[in-house]
């Protein structure tokens, strides 16, 4: 009797991220967005990849550019299936009912027939215009957007530790200088930790999650060879360690490395510049700052490693990152899991061996 042959196993380069009610995939020529209408329908979205130059090729250099390049693309597909979900929409609706109460309470009743048919007669020929206005705005908001959420994350992660860390040498008796990068690092990590932690109580966080779960798991299920059907996508893990969860706390955990080995963060070295406390912490978030490209290529590559490779070392370098992923990814009902499906589908190339590592 003839053994039944086994689905092949590898790992792939195609990669996604879980939007608002909807799923983003990226693969190695093509990029698509599933996202669920209002109406239950699934609206799905194509488009071409850019060939990638040698400094996204370059190891190292490459972390960098892809991380930001990966924020910018993640967080305009967000927007955009926010739009598509019907969510904006509905607060955009909510706000307008606000403002319409507010209208009729000051208004007659019998004047107030007259006030909307003047407002609709006035909106028309301003209608084209609002719209591109309106497009206008989105995009300013978006960049402002991206630049208080890159400042947060500084604040959060760079600032405050360091802040932290001089507080608590400040009250402890004993002399923590040797052990200051090590303190903000765990600093660090459990800010992250209550952060993930606090977005996961929130219900629109709730639903993000579980579709980041099905990405993870249409993603594991397309590795085994299997057929891409809600019934094969359900059975699998929905920790997967090429996440960006994983890549964030391995970036907490490298600059704990790096950190220690820069003067600036010795005592000795602030006494022999002969510089206040404060001049101090300023020369350390700046030494930060400066360092952090070098800090996030390095996790890029490791991240990259683990996700290509499975023996001892990777799996230590992964471990973390996965038992994170338990605040990042919840358990995907199946119309979620059938959004993912739809997303991944389009970015598979022809030749399988193009999607391989």
């Amino acid at each position: 009797m003839a053994k039944e042959k086994t689905a092949e196993k590898f790992k792939t380069r195609v990669g996604g991220q879980a939007l608002i009610e909807g799923v983003m995939m990226l693969g190695p020529k093509k990029g698509a967005m599933a996202v669920r209408k209002p109406d239950k329908t699934i609206y799905i979205e194509e488009w071409d990849r850019k060939e990638k130059k040698w400094y996204n090729k370059a190891p190292f250099i490459r972390g960098c550019i892809n991380f930001v390049s990966q924020l910018l693309d993640g967080y305009k597909y967000i927007n955009k299936s926010g739009e598509i979900s019907g969510m904006f929409d509905e607060e955009e609706e909510e706000k307008n009912k606000k403002k319409k109460k507010e209208k009729t309470d000051k208004v007659p009743e019998a004047a107030s027939e007259e006030v909307k048919t003047e407002e609709a007669e006035a909106a028309k020929p301003e209608e084209k215009k609002e719209e591109k206005d309106n497009s206008a705005l989105n995009s300013l908001l978006m960049i402002i957007s991206s630049i208080l959420g890159v400042g947060l994350a500084l604040a959060l992660f760079i600032i405050l530790p360091t802040l932290i860390t001089t507080g608590i040498d400040a009250i402890v008796p004993v002399d923590l200088s040797p052990f200051r990068s090590l303190i903000e690092g765990v600093v660090k990590i459990i800010l992250f930790i209550v952060y993930l932690w606090l977005t996961s109580l929130m219900d629109t966080m709730k639903r993000l999650y579980q579709y980041h779960g099905a990405e993870h798991k249409t993603i594991f299920c397309y590795e085994h060879g299997e057929e891409l059907t809600v019934e094969n996508v359900r059975k699998y893990k929905r920790f997967h360690p090429r996440c960006g969860t994983s890549f964030i706390f391995l970036t907490l955990a490298i600059s704990i490395l790096v950190y220690t080995i820069l003067p600036v963060n010795s005592e000795m070295f602030m006494s022999w510049l002969g510089v206040s406390q404060g001049i101090g912490d300023m020369l350390r978030i700046c030494c930060k700052i400066i360092f952090l490209p070098v800090i996030v290529g390095i996790s890029y590559e490791l991240i990259t490693i683990a996700g290509r490779y499975d023996n001892i070392i990777t799996r230590i370098i992964s471990a973390p990152g996965l038992g994170i992923q338990r605040l990042t990814t919840k358990e995907p009902a199946d119309e979620m899991i059938e959004i993912a499906i739809a997303a991944v589908k389009p970015v598979i190339p022809e030749n399988p061996e193009d999607a391989k590592w």
